[in-house]
């Protein structure tokens, strides 16, 4: 009964942050603080080519405009760090999922295997926690270790590989979205298992009620299918291209 308890705790818990708590919000816009970048699109009428960002309509009047890197516009929102991880499999294809259509975040979405670190995992329990602290500096290493132990975490509850089969995770960069400006830590580990070990594995993942389908695909299958990707997770993989031809040039 403590488990279902919990289970619902936790739940309402998501829900309030998905829908209420964050830039998810449908009224998100609405938050966001003029900046000088928008002030200077709106006084000098520059063409929709050279703005960051466009939306709605193809008058000039009716779009809207922010800088995903200006953090005072997105200063009244929550931009919680989430997490993504390109995984290979030993037989050279990359895993993906689709989510379910019961999510809030994306439904019905492509995504690479993720979450968000937790601050739970390394005692972090309020925003007060640091404030004159003296440990800031093993509290900053714990923060380091985290980022790289949750995607660990995330990769084994969404997929349901073990994660003696995953080789240590490698940081590719930052993806941000344009929409809700919310930045993504992506990672590229290796998987020891074959495709159709992991398609075995998968029925089984902890997390697995997030996705409705797991895929193995080619790189070029890939490409195909960013057109349904959330942002972040397009700039994920426009990350492991990058990391790709560093390696080939190298």
């Amino acid at each position: 009964m403590e488990a279902i308890v919990r289970r619902v705790e936790m739940d309402q818990r998501k829900s309030l942050i998905t829908f209420v708590g964050t830039n998810l919000n449908p009224s998100w816009e609405k938050f966001l603080v003029a900046s000088e970048v928008l002030t200077l699109i709106l006084q000098t009428r520059l063409q929709p080519s050279d703005c960051l960002y466009m939306r709605d309509s193809e008058s000039l009047d009716h779009y809207q405009y922010f800088s995903a890197d200006d953090p005072t516009q997105c200063r009244h929102t929550s931009s919680p760090l989430g997490n993504g991880a390109i995984v290979e499999t030993s037989d050279q294809k990359i895993v993906l999922l689709q989510r379910s259509n019961n999510v809030g975040e994306f439904p019905g979405h492509f995504v690479f295997p993720g979450g968000h670190p937790e601050p739970e995992e390394v005692g972090i329990e309020t925003h007060e926690y640091c404030k004159g602290s003296k440990d800031s500096e093993l509290v900053n290493k714990k923060v380091s270790q985290e980022m790289f132990e949750s995607i660990i975490r995330e990769v084994v509850e969404e997929i349901g590989v073990p994660a003696t089969s995953l080789s240590d995770p490698l940081f590719i960069g930052i993806s941000c979205r344009v929409l809700n400006v919310r930045p993504a830590i992506f990672f590229f580990i290796k998987c020891s298992l074959e495709s159709k070990e992991i398609h075995q594995l998968y029925s089984k993942a902890q997390d697995g009620y997030e996705s409705t389908q797991l895929y193995t695909v080619s790189m070029i299958e890939v490409e195909h299918m960013t057109s349904k990707m959330p942002g972040c997770h397009q700039g994920g993989f426009a990350l492991y291209k990058l990391m790709v031809e560093a390696l080939k040039k190298n």
